[in-house]
């Protein structure tokens, strides 16, 4: 994470109100949900249940590139207002809880489920905090 905290210090563009610590942590959170959804979809995909769980293989899919995009807004530190990255924000916090309900439901019983159903929580909390930033 800090790599990423230098990077955000070194943006000019930020708002004085938004803590570089907590962005730098979002951003991290939302690079790893990125990579344990995606793992937990292929994950999913190679089980012998993989036609059983195939909402839960969109619902991954659909997190891991709704975070990206996130993190790649997050980071970007654009100027221009913050309405794009508060709706960002809000459709991610969104996917993270629909790929989340599914997997860990399954986290008993897969390995990668319950790890990705950890990775959404997170990534989800650290949206709901960047979005609270927003909003003081």
């Amino acid at each position: 994470m800090l790599q990423t905290r230098e990077l955000f210090d070194s943006l000019a563009s930020r708002a004085d109100h938004l803590d570089n610590q907590m962005l730098a942590g979002a951003a991290d959170s939302l690079s790893a949900c990125e990579q344990a959804v995606a793992a937990c979809a292929a994950g999913m995909l190679a089980a012998k249940e993989a036609d059983e769980l195939r909402d839960a293989i969109s619902r991954d899919l659909d997190c891991a590139d709704v975070a990206a995009a996130t993190r790649r807004v997050l980071t970007r530190g654009s100027d221009g207002g913050h309405a794009l990255l508060t709706a960002q924000l809000e459709a991610c916090v969104i996917a993270c809880e629909r790929s989340h309900e599914l997997c860990a439901r399954h986290g008993p019983h897969h390995e990668h489920c319950r790890l990705c159903a950890g990775a959404t929580s997170r990534a989800g909390a650290a949206c709901r905090e960047v979005l609270q930033g927003l909003r003081a």
